[in-house]
């Protein structure tokens, strides 16, 4: 915050920003939040390796989640 600012300003800026809050909150956005996410991850490839560990964990194959000695 600007230091010699002086209160009115801020106040306003601080009422401002109440108001964008009371607009997003009385207007949700639409649909549902896994929907809104899908697919967002689809060209990370840490994604996959985390599937990978899921799968195995899920199958009782842990050997994935052991660290190398090397390290």
């Amino acid at each position: 915050m600007i230091p010699n600012t002086s209160l009115e300003e801020r106040l306003a800026v601080v009422e401002a920003t109440i108001a964008e809050l009371q607009k997003k909150i009385a207007d949700p956005q639409p649909g549902n939040w896994l929907q809104q996410i899908t697919g967002s991850f689809k060209d990370e490839p840490a994604f996959e390796e985390v599937l990978a560990y899921g799968r195995a964990i899920r199958q009782g194959d842990e050997s994935l989640l052991e660290v190398p000695d090397e390290l």
